[in-house]
C-alpha cells in the first residue's frame, strides 16, 4: 500500500483548475495530500495535465 505524500500538478490552462480539482478529488477523497498547482505553457505529447507524486511505500 502507497501514501502519497505531496503532489505536483501542471496544468497548461489555469482555467481548468475546477476540472482538474474534480477529478483528481475522485482519486484522492477526503484527505488529499499536499499539493502545488503551476501553470505551464506546454507537455508532453500536448497533455493538459500531467501530476506528478511522491509516496511512502
Amino acid at each position: 500500500m502507497f501514501l502519497t505524500v505531496k503532489c505536483t500538478v501542471f496544468i497548461t490552462n489555469m482555467d481548468d483548475f475546477a476540472k482538474m480539482n474534480e477529478v483528481y478529488g475522485q482519486y484522492f477523497g477526503e484527505t488529499p495530500p499536499a499539493r502545488a498547482c503551476v501553470e505551464v505553457p506546454r507537455l508532453a505529447k500536448n497533455a493538459l495535465v500531467e501530476i506528478e507524486a511522491i509516496a511512502l511505500a
